[in-house]
């Protein structure tokens, strides 16, 4: 699941809106060991575009 995840992240990239949106969903759809995957994979990938966004939805993770 994880792999789709980051999959939908890297296509939908383009827009701001959509990325958070699919952010969310993945927060909810993925099991806590993903999650730490999934974050360190986003800042290290979005970080320079989207850092406010990850700094939100990551800030409990």
């Amino acid at each position: 699941m994880l792999d789709y995840v980051k999959s939908i992240l890297s296509k939908v990239s383009f827009d701001k809106r959509l990325f958070e949106k699919e952010l969310i969903k993945a927060i909810a759809l993925l099991v806590e060991k993903e999650l730490y995957s999934l974050k360190d994979w986003c800042y290290r990938n979005f970080s320079s575009k989207y850092n406010d966004v990850l700094n939100k939805h990551f800030s409990g993770i």
